[in-house]
């Protein structure tokens, strides 16, 4: 593992409870993004598309787990924290104990999900994705303090261990943040003549067909198989 990698996994760790510490909602999501982005950049600067989209899924895996972390252990309030967490958190316990609402639904919550990637598409391509990662963090954030709720509720820390992050989710966020690199590619490539002169418009439609095949996936994957995880989660959560 590079050097980079390792800052980025480390400083994404510290930047969640120090967010916490400082109290302000929107601050936290920024220092959440700030590390990647600055690795994200450099990377990419040098021409190393692979290995930026490597490091933006390791800051994802990194800033779920942290943020689940934290927040579940977390002493004090933490729902004014974390923006849309308390949203978020009561659409799915509601989802679980009633299997109703747009999670379980392909026309609730495809609506849902097409506007959100139209809004990152979009902020992707506007800031070279710094608003766009900013955007990810929220959505990072309010899905582990859903998570970390389910475990303060009681369910058991096997039970949310295998269930609280589900699959489809966890394909969803893989694949925007691959987006999320090669959408920030051409104003980047505007910016910085260094990026202009090692990266390639060749070479980035694997990037797209493996980001919107991870979206299509997850919507698969969420469409078959949410009920079934409702009523799992329904026997764990008390």
């Amino acid at each position: 593992m590079r050097n980079d990698i390792i800052v980025l996994i480390l400083t994404t760790m510290v930047s969640f409870p120090l967010g916490l510490a400082l109290g302000q909602a929107w601050l936290l999501p920024v220092l959440n993004a700030l590390p990647v982005y600055v690795v994200l950049v450099h990377r990419l600067r040098k021409g190393e598309r692979g290995g930026a989209v490597r490091t933006a899924i390791w800051w994802t895996a990194a800033l779920a787990i942290t943020g689940t972390t934290c927040l579940a252990v977390w002493p004090g309030e933490t729902g004014g924290l974390i923006l849309g967490g308390p949203d978020y958190q009561t659409r799915m316990f509601d989802w679980i104990r009633t299997g109703g609402g747009p999670e379980g639904s392909l026309s609730l919550f495809l609506p849902r999900q097409l506007l959100q990637l139209a809004v990152f598409a979009a902020l992707s391509l506007a800031t070279a994705s710094a608003l766009s990662i900013a955007m990810g963090a929220v959505m990072l954030n309010y899905m582990s303090f859903y998570v970390a709720e389910l475990l303060r509720a009681g369910t058991p820390l096997w039970g949310v261990a295998l269930l609280g992050w589900q699959p489809w989710t966890i394909s969803r966020m893989a694949a925007f943040s691959i987006l999320g690199v090669v959408l920030a590619e051409p104003l980047l490539s505007r910016l910085s003549a260094s990026a202009r002169e090692n990266l390639s418009v060749i070479g980035r439609a694997p990037y797209y067909v493996g980001a919107l095949s991870g979206i299509a996936a997850g919507w698969v994957l969420q469409a078959t198989l949410a009920p079934l995880w409702a009523r799992w989660l329904r026997a764990l959560l008390p």
